[in-house]
């Protein structure tokens, strides 16, 4: 998959970079995840600092339009994106159970 960033827009109240970016894919619409990874290893971040918010393919196309923002820690991520967005993204999940047991 091949990631292009078509802009960005630094936000340093929120420690964070705003980035709308095109991918071209050969398959299916690429997975969340697997976005988030190839724009974590183009701008040399680690994935816990990516959260994808918005992925748009038109029918038939092997273009993705998207839009993500990039923090400056995975703890800006954490305590500034709602809950929901980190969980799509899968920030934060860690094993609360193991420890109890």
């Amino acid at each position: 998959m091949d990631v292009d960033i078509i802009s960005e827009e630094e936000n340093p109240m929120l420690h964070r970079t705003d980035i709308r970016f095109e991918t071209t894919h050969e398959e299916a619409t690429p997975s969340r995840l697997s976005v988030r990874d190839s724009l974590a290893a183009k701008l040399d971040k680690d994935s816990e600092e990516v959260v994808v918010h918005e992925l748009d393919t038109k029918f038939g196309m092997r273009k993705t339009i998207g839009y993500a923002k990039v923090y400056d820690s995975a703890a800006d991520a954490l305590d500034v994106e709602q809950d929901h967005m980190l969980e799509r993204n899968k920030i934060g999940d860690e094993e609360p159970d193991a420890e109890e047991a």
